[in-house]
């Protein structure tokens, strides 16, 4: 194993190797470590979203829209596919209430210039005829897009490693050190020690532990968020695209829904996705519980029951398996993909919760630019920085 290198990232699900392609594509140095496999956290227990719909009006849905533009180029650069799919997304409401809502959310994404529209109780119907009779519409984005999330990590590895980047695995991250007079760091693992002239900590909900020992003092406000997904086998053409309920939204960003209090308690709300294999994922559910990845059966029947709700035939599906994983979760729900005031050098690019595999390319650009200290970035840096957490809550 090499003992040094320009660029080290400790992380190796999709965010670190989103950072490993774009930081390798332009002539670094790029070495990637990770304490387990590749893509088997986070970027592994997920759908793959490559979503604007869900984002907030602004600085948010732009972020998105970048990186989707992004990927859209990736599966276009990158040699191994990764089941890129564009049919754009659809919201669902359940009520007259929500549709109000969801008219001002598209209004206002519109103003930003996102491709939004509503959607009347006929589209949906022309959607799907398995929907609820009694929804009364919703509203869709159509540059949304879909992706395999372990193949797109892996399909950035190799395009990392054409561009000279190297990748360890099972190699563990144990002290961190910075050297003042040299201006490097000094980074023990597993496996022997590394010296690098710059770190990127993208180990996602584990960042807090990278962050702590470089610095003990370090606050790096990432919470686990748990969120289960079913695998279901697709006996009827259900759907075509991505859909979600507009209480999703709700449930995202810790509003108030008109639910029974177990769907409420476990944050669970309908996500659908079909897969090229031609089954379908079902989620979702959102409750920090910890560094907790078992699988309740409890919150995948609640999940079930609520797509249900929104797919009446589907009470009779055929579930494959369920899984759970854990989002990084932060007190605003943006990331913090940011370099640190006190350690030139060191930079944090994890947060993500949901929205790792939508916004991995547009991190990994990102990171690459504030490497090179580029003077225009592909995005705004100060809605990221990990300083805007300085004197505020950060407890979930």
């Amino acid at each position: 194993m090499k003992t040094s290198c320009e660029v080290l990232i400790i992380g190796g699900g999709i965010i670190g190797s989103a950072i490993a392609y774009y930081t390798a594509k332009t002539g670094h140095d790029v070495m990637l470590i990770d304490k387990g496999e590749f893509a088997a956290g986070t970027s592994s227990k997920c759908d793959g979203n490559i979503l604007a719909i869900d984002k907030d009006p602004g600085f948010d849905s732009k972020m998105s829209l970048v990186s989707q533009q992004l990927v859209h180029e990736l599966q276009e650069e990158l040699t191994i596919p990764f089941e890129y799919r564009n049919p754009g997304s659809i919201l669902v409401c359940e009520t007259e209430e929500e549709m109000e809502a969801a008219q001002k959310w598209v209004t206002q994404q519109k103003r930003e210039g996102l491709p939004f529209r509503m959607l009347d109780r006929q589209d949906l119907k022309q959607e799907s005829k398995y929907f609820a009779d009694d929804l009364p519409g919703g509203l869709e984005c159509e540059s949304d897009a879909t992706v395999n999330p372990y193949l797109m990590t892996y399909s950035l590895i190799h395009g990392a490693e054409k561009h000279g980047a190297v990748f360890h695995a099972h190699t563990e991250v144990t002290n961190l050190t910075f050297l003042q007079e040299e201006y490097q760091y000094k980074v023990e693992t597993g496996r022997g020690r590394i010296y690098a002239d710059k770190v990127v900590n993208a180990a996602g909900v584990w960042a807090p532990f990278i962050g702590n020992l470089l610095d003990e003092t370090m606050d790096i406000p990432i919470h686990p968020r748990k969120g289960h997904i079913i695998v279901a086998s697709r006996e009827m053409p259900v759907g075509m695209r991505k859909v979600m309920e507009f209480g999703y939204l709700i449930s995202k960003f810790g509003g108030e829904r008109t639910v029974d209090e177990e769907t409420d308690r476990n944050g669970a709300a309908l996500v659908f996705e079909p897969t090229v294999s031609q089954n379908f994922l079902i989620g979702s559910s959102r409750e920090f519980n910890g560094f907790d990845t078992k699988v309740n059966f409890r919150v995948v029947q609640n999940i079930a029951r609520r797509a249900a709700r929104f797919y009446p035939e589907l009470k009779d599906m055929l579930m494959i398996r369920s899984y759970a994983g854990l989002r990084p979760w932060t007190p605003d729900h943006l990331p913090i993909v940011s370099e640190a005031v006190d350690y030139p050098g060191f930079y944090v690019a994890a947060g993500h919760e949901g929205d790792g595999i939508s916004l991995a390319a547009v991190t990994g650009k990102l990171i690459q630019e504030l490497i090179e200290e580029a003077p225009e970035t592909i995005i705004p840096t100060t809605p990221l920085s990990l300083q805007r957490f300085q004197q505020k809550e950060v407890h979930p």
